[in-house]
Parts: C-alpha cells; structure tokens; sequence
C-alpha cells in the first residue's frame, strides 16, 4: 500500500505556490539542476513516487505540483472517475477543445521558470505523463526549458479522429515550439504502440518537430498498457528518460 493520503512524505518538503491564477501543493526534493515532473490521473500515486524517487537519486532537484487528486494514495477506479471528472470540468484543462493551449500550461511556466532561478544550471526538465502528457511541450516556450519529456499523452481527449491527432497547443504557440525544435530543442515522448488514448499525436509532433522528436515505443501486450513509466512501467523507458535528463542538463 502506499502512503495514507494527506500525510507528508518522507524527505519531500511541502509548500505551495501561485501562478497565473492558479494554487497547487508542490513537492521539492533532491539537489541539482530542476525537473518538474507532472503526475498523471488520478494523482500523486506510488508509482508516480518511485519514478520521482529516480529522477531525485539521479542528480536532480525535482518539484512535483499537484494538481488533482491527493498524494500517496493507491489506484482504484473510484479514485480515477473522481480524478477524471475534476478534470474535465476544470477551467485549468482543455480537455475537449482543439488548437488550444491548457491555461495550466502558464502555472507550469511560472514553476518551471522558479526552480530554474532558485537552482541555476543549464536549464530545466519537464516530465508529463497521461493527461499532463503535452504540458511539457507547451512550456517549451520558455527556452530554459531544454528536456521536455512526454509520456503518453492524451489531451484532448480522444473523441474523434481530429482530437487524437491534437497536441493542446494555440496555433501560435505551435509556431513557437517548432523553431525551438529547429533550433536544436530535442523532445523525448513515450508510449505503448495500441495505446488509444494517445491517438495519433505521435505523428503530429513527428511533423511539427521532424528530427527533434525522439520517440520510444513499446509494443502494447495488453489492451489496458498506458502508463509507461509508472503502473505499466517499462525499465527501458524510465532509463531512456533519465538518459536523457543527464544529457540535457548535465553532461
């Protein structure tokens, strides 16, 4: 089992903070340079923890926000449909529309954009996962921000051919992440090959960032395989994403 939902846990320091008009708890652990990593539905879960735990004990600070849902607490339907509706009636999410970029993206930034200052070194990581899948993609408008890593990402949500070829981005901010892309930005997505809720993104940022867009793909041995680096964890991919974190803001 994991942690008892609301407790703190061990070695995390808890705090909060304000940005674009939005308050979340955030988590900070570890030294070095930042990675904000971004948990999937339906919160914080143990899973999220170890990988998080990872990123840590491999040379970075982490900082976690949380942005539904509770910390610690174990998977269960229940806890995922509750999860999920908060999410679809957010006004933080873009859970349906097209060509939009999530208003979260900005809370991101001011995070991202925070650590970055309080830590220095080359730049900053982003770890999506699931419905925070993208978000590292729209915060790669800052350009301190040079590991942007996307994990199955599933905003909007797949209904229709349209939305799951999507990548929750404003036309023009799109604009903005191919020059980056063009200007040598490199962005890490994973994902197990039948994963519906992914759709066709993968070809999407294939096109917007050509060769800048480095993705790894397991082949799906179940119909329910999603989580790619935390309840379907795959080793190679966790290894493939902290490689990759090295590279960009250590090495």
């Amino acid at each position: 089992m994991g942690a008892t939902a609301g407790t703190e846990l061990d070695g995390w320091q808890r705090g909060e903070f304000s940005a674009a008009g939005f308050t979340h708890s955030t988590y900070r652990k570890g030294t070095g340079p930042g990675v904000v990593v971004v948990h999937e539905i339906p919160g914080i879960t143990p899973s999220v923890l170890r990988f998080a735990e990872e990123v840590v004990a491999a040379g970075f600070t982490v900082v976690m926000p949380l942005l539904v849902g509770e910390v610690g607490r174990d998977v269960s339907r229940g806890y995922l449909a509750s999860s999920m509706s908060k999410i679809c009636v957010s006004r933080e999410f873009t859970t349906m529309a097209m060509k939009k970029t999530s208003p979260v993206i900005a809370y991101l930034r001011a995070l991202a954009r925070q650590l970055h200052e309080d830590v220095g070194g080359r730049g900053v990581g982003a770890i999506g996962m699931c419905f925070s899948g993208g978000f590292a993609l729209g915060m790669m408008l800052d350009d301190f921000v040079v590991a942007p890593v996307l994990s199955q990402p599933s905003l909007p949500f797949v209904v229709g051919r349209a939305r799951g070829a999507d990548l929750n981005l404003s036309a023009d901010d799109a604009v903005v992440v191919a020059n980056r892309a063009a200007a040598g930005c490199q962005v890490l997505g994973l994902r197990f090959t039948e994963d519906k809720l992914v759709g066709d993104r993968f070809a999407s940022l294939r096109t917007l960032l050509g060769d800048a867009f480095v993705a790894v793909e397991f082949p799906s041995a179940r119909k329910s395989d999603h989580s790619v680096l935390t309840e379907h964890r795959r080793e190679e991919g966790v290894a493939r994403v902290l490689g990759f974190l090295r590279e960009k803001l250590l090495n």
